[in-house]
């Protein structure tokens, strides 16, 4: 029997900030997942602090970072709402709505439209505070999270997966062997059939979503949280998130 839960979404207005000018922070992005997904109850997160930051990044790339004014103020408030996002998966499953994405932030580097690694930071933050024991990150984004898999090279509790090509099954295979206390989810929309990759349905991206939902539930209680990464043609990007959020929850 499948357990009963409802969803939250981690999400400020501030993101709908236009803060550089890559394609992750274009005017319309936010609305358009915001217009799909407005039914959800909607909470607002707070800034991560430096000390959370410094769990994945050296102070040299948090002091990048900040030299970039326009950025560091919303990159630690997304930061913050992944660590939300990680914190309510204890009671509920949520998606963290925010930007700018991370999984191509490494320790002391970044790049791709990306600064503070969000997911990782999060996770990091759940380790450090003796909240579980083992994660793993499934990543569905179009592209590899090297600042994830740099993030966690050396960390033995934490798996980091990325699915390459269109199989969606190759999920379950890997979470079927892991062993995780809690799921967490780089939720790249970029590789849909009408954004940059091509390839995906919604209703991959559903399935997507209810894979990690069964696992969870399986395996660790339900715990699970999914944070936003790519996704760039605001036509369908909105109706992805949705996609996946219906088999998510």
């Amino acid at each position: 029997m499948s357990i009963e839960f409802s969803m939250k979404v981690v999400f400020h207005p501030e993101f709908y900030r236009v803060y550089t000018s890559d394609p992750a922070a274009e005017a319309g992005r936010m609305e358009a997942i915001v217009e799909e997904i407005k039914d959800y109850e909607f909470v607002e997160p707070e800034p991560a602090g430096e000390e959370d930051i410094l769990l994945v990044h050296t102070p040299r790339h948090l002091e990048w970072v900040k030299g970039m004014h326009e950025v560091y103020g919303i990159a630690l408030l997304a930061a913050g709402g992944a660590i939300l996002a990680a914190q309510i998966s204890f009671s509920e499953p949520a998606f963290a709505a925010i930007r700018p994405p991370g999984h191509h932030a490494s320790p002391d580097s970044s790049w791709g439209f990306c600064y503070f690694n969000n997911v990782a930071i999060a996770v990091r933050k759940l380790l450090a505070e003796g909240k579980i024991e083992r994660a793993v990150v499934v990543d569905f984004d179009l592209h590899f999270g090297d600042g994830t898999a740099n993030a966690f090279r050396e960390d033995e509790r934490v798996e980091y997966f990325h699915m390459s090509g269109r199989d969606v099954n190759r999920i379950a295979e890997f979470l079927e062997k892991a062993e995780y206390d809690i799921i967490a989810v780089s939720a790249g929309f970029d590789r849909a059939k009408d954004d940059w990759g091509g390839l995906l349905s919604r209703e991959d991206y559903v399935e997507i979503g209810r894979i990690i939902r069964d696992y969870s539930e399986e395996r660790c209680d339900g715990r699970r949280f999914a944070v936003l990464e790519g996704g760039y043609n605001h036509a369908v990007l909105g109706k992805n998130v949705r996609a996946f959020l219906n088999g998510f929850e």
